[in-house]
């Protein structure tokens, strides 16, 4: 786990699902793991390393969503996991938000959830999250050994992913011999926050924003030729976020080629996540859902053809 500028935590995921058998029930063996330090090779709660982390595909930063107000855990853990299956090595980036934290997966440790409590965040956040981003990308580049460095968000998290894929060349927080380590190699956006505009997510703007003027954070006006390829999804009946901030983001990267790809499912509620059981709120109406559910493979095939040399160049 590593402090972050601007008070972010970046908590490395150190493991694959583990073959039957491997670690069962999720324990650890006696003595395996002195002072709660699991070594490399296992890791609580059944999980076990899929071999050095040199043999990745490459690396994916994972923001959960929460209105900037929190960390929405289904958006973490499981999504480390899904990726860590497909032979990506994730992280899980616990940007500034307004609220009180909650619990946060942490691999590395005894217990798979390590209880981090902050103070509140002042309002506005301003760039806090976008600059912790930004640091999360320079410490993962700085291990990724030349392989692709994802930033992959959803809600608000999807914003804060969004945002260092826009304003990576900001040359007034960013200095030229530091933009490409900070830029993205790939975004991928589930139910963005995109818009600070007619469609905006006005929570979210707000505890960027405050009172202030929001333009910057209206991401879609700054998408150029250089934004990074991106994965989106949405479903049409998301009541929360507009499925139009999504449409409005995809329809900027059309206008300058950026290469994507677009998944608008009919139905489902704001929050999904991977749309399995493992996730579902009925309460929330955020039930598993097959269809949706897809999106994850349909994302893991993208990555597959933008840098496992699937497509020609």
């Amino acid at each position: 786990m590593l402090e972050v500028e601007k008070k972010g935590v970046l908590v490395e995921w150190t493991g694959a699902p583990a073959p039957d058998g491997a670690v069962p029930d999720g324990a650890v063996p006696d003595g395996a793991a002195p002072d709660g330090v699991v070594p490399d090779g296992v890791v609580p709660d059944g999980l076990a390393l899929d071999g050095p982390a040199g043999a990745a595909r490459g690396h994916v930063i994972i923001c959960p969503g929460g209105g900037y107000q929190w960390h929405s855990p289904r958006e973490a853990k499981p999504v480390a996991r899904a990726f860590a299956a497909r032979g990506w090595k994730p992280w899980v980036l616990y940007y500034p938000v307004a609220g009180q934290e909650d619990e946060r997966s942490c691999a590395g440790t005894q217990s798979p959830l390590e209880e981090i409590q902050e103070p509140l965040h002042e309002i506005p956040l301003g760039t806090a999250p976008l600059l912790s981003a930004a640091d999360a990308m320079r410490r993962v580049r700085a291990a990724a050994a030349g392989k692709p460095v994802i930033l992959c968000g959803f809600s608000a998290g999807a914003h804060v992913a969004a945002s260092l894929g826009v304003h990576w060349k900001d040359g007034g927080l960013f200095s030229e011999e530091d933009q490409a380590a900070v830029r993205p190699d790939a975004l991928i956006l589930g139910y963005p926050v995109i818009t600070a505009g007619e469609y905006a997510h006005r929570e979210s703007i707000e505890m960027l924003a405050g009172d202030g003027p929001a333009e910057y954070y209206s991401l879609e006006n700054f998408v150029d030729e250089q934004t990074p390829p991106a994965f989106i999804w949405h479903t049409a009946a998301d009541s929360t976020v507009s499925v139009q901030n999504s449409l409005l983001f995809a329809g900027a990267l059309a206008n300058k080629k950026v290469p994507f790809e677009l998944h608008i499912y009919p139905y489902g509620e704001h929050g999904l996540s991977l749309a399995t059981k493992e996730v579902e709120e009925p309460e929330k109406k955020r039930y598993a859902d097959a269809h949706v559910a897809g999106w994850f493979g349909q994302c893991a095939e993208w990555l597959e053809e933008m840098f496992g040399g699937k497509r020609a160049e």
